[in-house]
């Protein structure tokens, strides 16, 4: 994917794209349920019009700041919290690693 504004182009699996989207999707509804328009979502958050609209069409090089200030807005900050905070693959590695290394 080409981010524009001079900056690198940011290539993502598609996976990971329809991760961004869902998410976009997810907090263009939320904002809905709110009835904020995406000017009022902007200014609340201090980040301008159309990053709100590329943070809801899950483009790739929207800021993980912006995702931060429109989650606090929209009083869903907490979801960020769970990113990452439960890891059980990683647990079982960990473990893992531990028990070859008594051995």
């Amino acid at each position: 994917l080409n981010n524009h504004m001079g900056k690198k182009s940011i290539y993502i699996l598609p996976t990971s794209e329809q991760v961004l989207k869902d998410i976009g999707e997810n907090i263009k509804l939320d904002r809905k349920r709110r009835k904020l328009s995406e000017s009022q979502l902007a200014e609340r958050a201090g980040i301008s019009r159309s990053t709100v609209q590329l943070l809801e069409k899950g483009e790739p090089g929207v800021s993980m700041s912006a995702y931060v200030q429109v989650l606090f807005v929209l009083g869903l900050e907490d979801d960020l919290r769970k990113i990452a905070a439960d890891d059980p693959l990683g647990r079982k590695l960990q473990d893992a690693a531990i028990a070859n290394s008594k051995k």
